[in-house]
């Protein structure tokens, strides 16, 4: 988790990724993947294809009892940026930021439907949805190809997944997942017409290694949409 955090640090520190609406596609229901980038935009609009998931982010955003505790990573993000401000304010703005909690169905496109137009995004975060969600590679490109549409052009895409993973177990359900390399997923953005600004993975160890998956690895993409799309 660290590793993640700290990618996603690192880009947003540069102070290109910036403007009015970040969308976090696929968010399932973690908040950890907008702790850097949130602070850059006015507007954070969370999504998921799940009604469950969207639900347990609706009941973080308003503080209910028995929610998961995110603090940790708060603290952790608090310590990178080197402010020495209090995660609780952080939070407090985090929630404040995001507007809406709303459907997507990445294999549309028009994944967001009437909610949120093609080409009207600056800046979009996603992590461990599109090679989940996928049944293909073809699937997977024009999933990719779906959600960058909703950049315009010149829009930052901060994206997380998973390297090599055929499935991963939820409870005693075993769901597959598109196992995709590094030169996969860089073909599959440059399909998509996006130029990457950044690009770097991480090895699983032996230790990390449960039993819930199979993945390998976790790459990082910091990418950006063509200017002319």
């Amino acid at each position: 988790m660290c590793w993640k955090l700290r990618r996603l640090h690192e880009a947003c520190a540069k102070g290109e990724i910036k403007g009015h609406t970040l969308v976090d596609i696929g968010s399932g229901p973690t908040i950890y993947q907008l702790l850097s980038a949130f602070e850059h935009f006015q507007e954070v609009i969370m999504t998921d294809y799940l009604e469950i998931n969207r639900q347990e982010l609706k009941m973080w955003l308003n503080n209910e009892p028995g929610v998961f505790d995110w603090s940790p990573y708060f603290e952790y993000v608090c310590k990178l940026e080197g402010k020495g401000e209090s995660w609780k304010e952080k939070q407090k703005r985090l929630r404040e930021c995001v507007s809406r909690v709303i459907p997507v169905d990445i294999h549309q496109s028009s994944p967001l439907g009437r909610e949120v137009a093609s080409g009207s995004i600056d800046c979009l975060v996603s992590s461990f949805c599109l090679e989940a969600c996928s049944p293909s590679l073809v699937a997977f490109h024009k999933a990719l190809e779906n959600v960058v549409g909703l950049l315009k052009p010149q829009g930052h895409f901060l994206w997380i997944g998973a390297l090599e993973e055929s499935y991963y177990l939820a409870g005693e359900a075993r769901l597959s997942v598109l196992p995709v390399t590094e030169d996969m997923v860089k073909k599959a953005l440059s399909k998509a017409k996006c130029v990457v600004r950044e690009f770097s993975t991480y090895s699983m160890t032996p230790s990390m290694k449960v039993g819930v998956d199979d993945v390998s690895g976790i790459f990082f993409a910091w990418a950006q949409k063509d200017a002319a799309k």
